[in-house]
C-alpha cells in the first residue's frame, strides 16, 4: 500500500469535528477505497480547549492556520474555517503555492476568488477540491464536473439552502408567521444568532455562482447574482400558493440564454406537482438540464456535520488516489468572462398580492398601470378582507387582499407598474411580487 495521505485540518466546529470523526470510524474501509491510509497529523483552530463533539489531543496542534498550510509534514491541507477572505483566504493560498492539495467547503471564498485560486493550483499540480462547498452531501460538483461532461447544460437550479426551506415548510404546515418559526430556528440550531447570510438568500447565492462556473465554464461571478430573500413571505402568500396550485420556495436558478447567463435567487412558486415542491425541511435539492441526459435532480441533506464530512471524505479519496481535475472542470485560463444575460420574459409570469382600498377606481387604476408597461392579466381574485390578515393595517377604508397572476412578462414592466400603483396611494402596504417557475 502507498504511503498515507497526511492531512492538516484548519477549523474543528460541526464540520471538522465530523470529519474527524467519519475518518476514526472508517479507517480502514476508507484506507482500502483510497489504496492507502488517511491520516490526520495535525489541526488548527482558535482554542485548544473548548468542548467539540470530536477528540483533538491525538493530533498536533498549529495555532497559526498558515503555518499549518505551508506544514511539511502534510500534503493535503483541508480548509474547515469559512469566511471569503482573511486567514482562510491566506491559508489556501500558502498552501496551494507551497504544493499542497486543498480541500474546502468555503462556498464564499470560491465565490469571489475561485478563478485565481484554481489557476494557482492548476500552476502548482495540485487539487482543489469543494465538493462540500455546495449542498452539503448532495454530490452535485462532482456529477457536473465528471458525470454530465458529454451535455450542453441549458439551467441549473435548486433548493440550495435548508434553513430557508425548513422555515418556508413550517410556515406552510403550521400556519405559523415567518419571525415565530425563524426564532424556533434558532433555537434549534438551524438558524444562526445572525441569520441574515441565509435567510437574506446570500449563502444560495454563493453555492450558486459556483455552479454557474462548473454548469457553463465560465468564470464566477457573485455580484451578477440577483438576491432576494424570504423575509417578506408572509402566511397569507402560503395560504394564496396552495389555493393556486403552487408552494413557495426559496430557488437559486442559473440559465444559459442567447445574449448570455442569467443569475437570481428568489423566493418562487413552484408547481405542487414537481418533486422539488416536495423538498420539504432542511433538505436542499439541485437540478441540472442537459441536452442530452435530460433532467437531472439530486435531494438530499445540504448541510450539517455527517453530510458535509461525507462529501470532504470524498474529495480525500480523489487526491488520495491520484484523481487530480481542473477544479471548475476546465482550465482555469479557458473559463470564459461571465456575460450577463439581458433583461426578458419571465416565462412563468408572477403572483401579485396587493392590500387595496376599498375605494371607486382603484381596481381601474390598478389595471390601468398594468396595461400601461404592457402586462396581462391571468387571473385576479379577492380574497378576504385585508384587516383579518397577520401584517395589514385597518384603517377607515378597510382594504381588501387581491391577488393578480398575470401572463409571462419581464421583471423591468412588474416593478416599474407596482411602483406606480404604490404613488397612487391605492395600497395599504407595498405589494407583494413572487415570480412563478415552470420547472
Amino acid at each position: 500500500m502507498m504511503d498515507g495521505l497526511k492531512l492538516g485540518v484548519a477549523g474543528v466546529g460541526t464540520v471538522g469535528s465530523g470529519l474527524l470523526r467519519l475518518l476514526a470510524a472508517r479507517k480502514e474501509e476508507l484506507a482500502a477505497r483510497a489504496g492507502r491510509p488517511i491520516e490526520v497529523v495535525a489541526v488548527s483552530a482558535r482554542s485548544r480547549q473548548k468542548n467539540r463533539d470530536a477528540d483533538i489531543s491525538p493530533f498536533r496542534f498549529v495555532q497559526d492556520p498558515i503555518a499549518l498550510a505551508t506544514d511539511p509534514a502534510i500534503n493535503v491541507f483541508v480548509e474547515l474555517i469559512g469566511g471569503e477572505g482573511g486567514a482562510a483566504k491566506r491559508a489556501v493560498e500558502a498552501a496551494l503555492a507551497s504544493g499542497k492539495h486543498v480541500v474546502t467547503a468555503n462556498k464564499a471564498l470560491l465565490a469571489h476568488h475561485g478563478p485565481s485560486l484554481a489557476a494557482l493550483a492548476e500552476k502548482n499540480r495540485v487539487a482543489l477540491n469543494f465538493e462540500a462547498a455546495v449542498a452539503g452531501g448532495i454530490p452535485v460538483v462532482k456529477v457536473i464536473r465528471e458525470s454530465l461532461q458529454g451535455n450542453a447544460i441549458s439551467r441549473v437550479y435548486g433548493i440550495l439552502n435548508g434553513t430557508c426551506n425548513y422555515i418556508l415548510t413550517l410556515m406552510e404546515k403550521e400556519g405559523r408567521s415567518f419571525a415565530e418559526i425563524l426564532k424556533e430556528a434558532q433555537a434549534q440550531g438551524y438558524a444562526e444568532a445572525d441569520p441574515t447570510f441565509d435567510i437574506g438568500g446570500f449563502d444560495t447565492a454563493h453555492k450558486l455562482a459556483l455552479l454557474t462556473s462548473l454548469a457553463f465554464g465560465t468564470r464566477t461571478s457573485f455580484e451578477s447574482v440577483y438576491v432576494e430573500g424570504i423575509e417578506s413571505i408572509t402566511p397569507a402568500d402560503i395560504e394564496a400558493a396552495g389555493d393556486l396550485g403552487y408552494r413557495i420556495k426559496l430557488l437559486g436558478v442559473a440559465l444559459r440564454t442567447e445574449s448570455g447567463i442569467e443569475q437570481r435567487v428568489h423566493p418562487t412558486m413552484v408547481p405542487k406537482h414537481t418533486a422539488i415542491a416536495e423538498v420539504d425541511g432542511v433538505s436542499n435539492c439541485v437540478a441540472v438540464d442537459g441536452d442530452f441526459v435530460g433532467d437531472v435532480m439530486l435531494i438530499g441533506l445540504g448541510a450539517g456535520s455527517g453530510p458535509t464530512a461525507s462529501a470532504v471524505t470524498s474529495d480525500l479519496i480523489d487526491i488520495a488516489r491520484g484523481h487530480i481535475l481542473p477544479p471548475f472542470g476546465t482550465n482555469a485560463k479557458a473559463l470564459k468572462p461571465y456575460k450577463r444575460a439581458q433583461m426578458r420574459a419571465h416565462e412563468g409570469g408572477y403572483y401579485i398580492r396587493l392590500s387595496v382600498y376599498d375605494r371607486t377606481g382603484a381596481f381601474a387604476a390598478i389595471a390601468g398601470r398594468m396595461a400601461d408597461q404592457g402586462i396581462s392579466i391571468e387571473s385576479i381574485v379577492q380574497r378576504r378582507p385585508g384587516a383579518e390578515l397577520p401584517g395589514f393595517n385597518r384603517r377607515e377604508e378597510s382594504p381588501a387582499f387581491v391577488v393578480l397572476i398575470t401572463h409571462q412578462t419581464t421583471e423591468a414592466a412588474i416593478r416599474k407598474a407596482l411602483a406606480a400603483i404604490e404613488r397612487d396611494g391605492h395600497v395599504d402596504q407595498k405589494p407583494q411580487m413572487i415570480r412563478i417557475e415552470k420547472l
